[in-house]
């Protein structure tokens, strides 16, 4: 029975017109790189090697064919693809921000080398000694940096990388060994003249720091060299100032080995409140002989 062509339903190829294309070229590009090849074997005045450099050549060259006519084919349906992948992308990112930030942040952190597991740091307002950095945080070991102790004191802080893009880093390692140790001890203003004591307390301060003084000079150029910058130090400082309510301040600034600060302070602490209360009883001695 004869076929008519009118009968026959076009519909179907319409409707996958990319599948018969793709089909079409699949089978035009097969035949063609085989006949080439067939031709290419055949050559009498080639060489061996010459004719496997051709084949190569050929199939590379059809392979690129291949795949840039695919993407002709399929051009509409890839567009609307990379249009889902690029809102895909776009939720992706919006969600995982931080988690970005932190990825980005470690790589802040390899490329800058701000600090190192042992190091005491201070990463915005948290401050301690790292003891674990990865991809996504730095893990410290808060050390009482503000308090001036400058001992453990048994919390851990996981801070996120993403805080390395956002806050500045210091990074505080030479306080490991020697800090300048800054306190201040305030009275009420009274008959007491504590310029009169000032001598007093330097010359404890010198006795406290005889010990060390010599390592303090050496590790304070050393300091300044590293840094390239001037720090106080090591000879022991006292200033007398007054507070906004009114009261006498006595701050001592003195270099020492972190490990002996808080000594130190309570020493001269001591000696101070006893040259004070000193003072104080020779003006209350002489006002009743008066």
């Amino acid at each position: 029975m004869p076929i008519e062509i009118s009968h026959f339903d076009t519909t179907i190829i319409r409707d996958h017109v990319e599948i018969v294309l793709t089909i079409a070229w699949a089978l035009i590009s097969y035949a063609v790189r085989r006949y080439t090849r067939r031709v290419i074997r055949r050559h009498p005045t080639l060489e061996h090697d010459k004719k496997r450099q051709r084949i190569n050549t050929l199939d590379n060259i059809f392979n690129l064919f291949l795949v840039v006519g695919f993407i002709l084919i399929w051009s509409s349906e890839l567009q609307n693809l990379a249009i889902s992948i690029a809102a895909f992308m776009v939720a992706l990112v919006v969600a995982t921000k931080e988690f970005i930030s932190c990825i980005v942040g470690a790589f802040f952190r390899a490329s800058t080398r701000p600090y190192q597991v042992g190091d005491w740091v201070r990463i915005g307002n948290f401050e301690g000694e790292v003891t674990d950095s990865d991809w996504l945080s730095t893990t410290l070991f808060e050390v009482d940096l503000k308090g001036g102790s400058y001992g453990y004191t048994g919390r851990t802080t996981v801070v996120p990388n993403s805080l390395l893009l956002t806050s500045t880093v210091q990074n505080l390692n030479y306080m490991r060994r020697y800090v300048t140790h800054v306190f201040s001890i305030t009275r009420q203003n009274d008959e007491v003249n504590l310029f009169e004591i000032k001598q007093d307390i330097l010359d404890k301060l010198k006795e406290y720091s005889e010990h060390f003084h010599g390592v303090a000079i050496r590790y304070n150029s050393l300091i300044e060299k590293r840094l390239d910058i001037k720090i106080s130090g090591p000879e022991p400082r006292v200033r007398i100032t007054t507070s906004h309510e009114g009261h006498t301040q006595f701050t001592i600034s003195l270099f020492c080995p972190t490990n002996e600060a808080m000594d130190i302070e309570q020493k001269v602490t001591e000696d101070f409140m006893r040259f004070w209360y000193e003072k104080r009883a020779k003006i209350v001695q002489k006002s009743q002989t008066a």
